[in-house]
């Protein structure tokens, strides 16, 4: 009898084991909208000394947040992003440059935005049913697929205006719009008549008419959804790409007062609320694992998706970025830098998928990554792989998380922008190492034709001298990195006014 017994706890107990020991981790990644990398209380940019450095900004911004995700795991400081949003979303759910993917601009959702003289093969319509994506890799693993937010996957009645054509067993909000129409709940979040009725959020009637802010709504639909998924047993997947803190800069009461004698303009009060309500979500979602029970079993990644939109100064203004050059947009690293964060929501160091993936805490992580970097790593997290068929740009990020140097991987990267009228024109910017080039593809008020800007990050990380005339050698050795690139890529150009033929970047 005792044996019998005996044994029937030992399988009660392998069987309680494999209950509360989940197969697969659960992965959050929060996109913020036009959030650069000094739109933060938290200091990414480091000094000469290498430790992360202070500045204006990071004390106008309320982020606490942030802050705590940054002492418990890793922050990058240069980690890259393209300069507008539909490009960056696609690299992200691809692991391919934009380059490649050729979704090389935002996404008008009613008309072709290539540009007077961009590329007519430019892929604007963006993702579509049966591409291969993130979210369908992971959904083909037995994961629970959850959209919460902004789409922008491709423009109105289009396959990537739907993210459950792509992978998502769940969408709430995502459409072919890049910006709401309104954040407050009292106003339908825009769903109403008149012009900007066509970018309503969808999918929040519940909360239609009510004091509630758009970011609050979201998250109440994001934590919700998590405890299904909880509740179900299934591991999610939950991409929140807030629609904050893009443009319309309607104020959010809650933390109005906290920037009313700040000196700023309204609109840059507007914006800082917005900022923190973005905080409060993810702290929302902290809190919401830490309920559930899943919070050591969850990576959280959170960053933005170009540089920042703040309405402090022109894009070419040491001003909404600072020290930082330009903003949203731009080719300088104002517009392309993002704030990056990776870490377990609850560190422990007996988690099995912690052991996976160890991540530093409070580490600060100098080398070069990029948006596409996060197909692979999290692919690898979850031991699903893609097709040999898809041409992945991304590397892994497992010894960046550890906080260690990767001498293995490529310290480049390439952004092409072969189109306008946006903030800069027809552009493409190639860093490597500490030197980074931008070539300009048409005429400037200070030149006749293409044109070149190289600067020295290192020592001088704020882009305020263009060596482009006294370093020759570097200049010929980038462009010659920046044309290779684009061709591997097999890159679309803008095009000549009279000829319609490609103008490639003219090398030295």
């Amino acid at each position: 009898m005792k044996h019998t017994l005996a044994l029937l706890a030992t399988f009660l107990l392998a069987a309680l084991a494999t209950h509360a020991a989940p197969a697969q981790p659960n992965v959050i990644i929060m996109l913020v909208d036009d959030m650069g990398i000094m739109d933060t209380s938290v200091p990414f940019l480091t000094g000469a000394d290498g430790k992360p450095q202070r500045y204006p900004l990071n004390d106008f911004y309320r982020t606490p947040n942030m802050e705590r995700l940054a002492a418990r795991g890793v922050r990058f400081n240069n980690f890259y992003c393209m300069s507008v949003c539909s490009p960056t979303r696609i690299s992200l759910m691809t692991g391919q440059n934009a380059a490649r993917h050729r979704t090389t601009n935002w996404i008008n959702p009613d008309n072709n935005n290539a540009g007077p003289q961009g590329p007519a093969d430019w892929n604007w319509r963006g993702l579509k049913q049966g591409d291969v994506t993130l979210a369908s890799l992971l959904h083909g693993a037995g994961y629970r697929t959850i959209h919460v937010g902004k789409g922008h996957f491709g423009p109105r009645d289009s396959d990537g205006a739907d993210p459950t054509k792509l992978g998502f067993d769940v969408n709430v909000g995502g459409a072919s719009i890049g910006a709401p129409a309104s954040y407050y709940g009292k106003q339908n979040f825009g769903d109403a008549k008149g012009k900007r009725a066509k970018a309503a959020v969808l999918g929040l009637d519940k909360y239609h008419g009510q004091e509630i802010f758009l970011t609050e709504a979201l998250t109440l639909e994001a934590n919700a959804h998590v405890a299904d998924a909880v509740k179900a047993g299934k591991p999610f997947f939950l991409y929140f790409p807030q629609y904050a803190v893009h443009a319309p800069f309607n104020a959010d009461p809650r933390f109005a007062a906290h920037y009313t004698n700040s000196g700023k303009p309204a609109n840059a009060q507007a914006f800082a609320t917005l900022i923190e309500g973005m905080d409060k979500s993810l702290g929302d979602v902290l809190a919401n694992l830490e309920k559930l029970g899943v919070a050591e079993n969850t990576l959280v990644i959170f960053l933005g998706d170009n540089g920042s939109d703040a309405p402090l100064g022109h894009q070419h203004e040491v001003a909404c970025a600072a020290p930082l050059r330009g903003k949203k947009g731009s080719h300088y690293e104002g517009g392309v830098r993002v704030p990056f964060l990776a870490s377990w929501a609850k560190p422990g160091a007996g988690n099995a998928f912690q052991q996976r993936l160890p991540i530093a805490a409070g580490a600060v992580q100098s080398q070069q990554a990029a948006v596409y970097d996060l197909f692979p790593t999290v692919l690898a997290l979850t031991g699903t792989k893609p097709p040999t068929s898809h041409t992945v740009d991304g590397v892994r990020l497992d010894a960046l998380f550890s906080g260690k140097a990767d001498a293995s991987r490529p310290e480049q990267f390439l952004m092409h922008y072969p189109h306008a009228p946006h903030r800069t024109d027809y552009f493409t910017t190639f860093r490597d190492g500490d030197w980074k080039v931008i070539y300009h593809y048409f005429p400037s008020a200070v030149s006749e034709g293409a044109h070149y800007q190289l600067f020295n990050l290192k020592a001088d990380p704020f882009e305020q001298k263009n060596l482009a005339a006294t370093e020759s050698a570097q200049l010929k050795r980038l462009m010659q990195g920046l044309a290779a690139g684009l061709e591997k890529q097999a890159a679309v150009y803008p095009v000549d006014k009279e000829t319609k033929q490609a103008l490639k970047p003219k090398l030295l």
